[in-house]
């Protein structure tokens, strides 16, 4: 089974239809005890960064999920701001994030020679620049749906698993050994999205 943390906030009910569609049992729970006995977690969010990091802390998670996924190496996908909740910092709200990543949150900025739209949203195009079990059956040109205004930078180059386009080369994926992190939708990316969901829930099957 794998469980979609339940904080309030994300597209939660969209990305547990998409893992049923990739033939896999989904409970939508802040329950302890589904935490702890889920095979994967999935980290989704919209919202702001300070209000859901208080949320988590409300809901009693932050202590659960640093045991489940650095003691217990459990497999976890952050979605949107899921993976900006992973990294140390964001500048929106100017607050301390899960610190499971080596990289920070910041905000867009049309910075000069730019004139980008913020948010990013809308489709974009991915480069996946690691293979693995994540990456698998991944056409070449895959494109997914994107809604930020704030995006992660990564420290150590090894942890990107994609880039994307916004004004500059942006993190759209990350992956430090069980931790993956994706800028992008993919409960709304369609046939791209649910080939990466399938991939994520068929992981906690390998020991990949």
């Amino acid at each position: 089974m794998i469980c979609i943390v339940d904080y309030k906030i994300g597209n939660s009910r969209s990305i547990q239809n998409m893992v049923h569609r990739s033939g896999y049992d989904a409970v939508i729970s802040n329950k302890h005890d589904d935490i702890k006995n889920a095979k994967s977690l999935i980290l989704p969010g919209v919202g702001h960064f300070a209000r859901s990091m208080e949320l988590l802390d409300e809901f009693d998670l932050i202590n659960l999920l640093n045991d489940e996924v650095i003691l217990r190496k459990k497999k976890i996908l952050g979605i949107c701001l899921g993976m900006q909740m992973m990294t140390r910092h964001s500048e929106e709200g100017d607050c301390m994030g899960l610190g499971w990543v080596e990289a920070s949150t910041v905000k867009f900025k049309n910075e000069e020679g730019m004139d980008i739209r913020i948010p990013h949203m809308g489709w974009n195009s991915v480069d996946f620049v690691q293979s693995g079990p994540i990456t698998n059956d991944m056409p070449e040109y895959s494109r997914f749906y994107f809604v930020h205004s704030y995006y992660v930078q990564c420290e150590r180059p090894k942890d990107v698993l994609a880039y994307s386009q916004h004004g500059k080369k942006i993190v759209s994926a990350f992956q430090k050994d069980n931790i993956i992190g994706v800028q992008f939708h993919p409960e709304k990316s369609h046939k791209y999205g649910l080939t990466l969901i399938r991939n994520f829930c068929n992981l906690h099957e390998s020991k990949a």
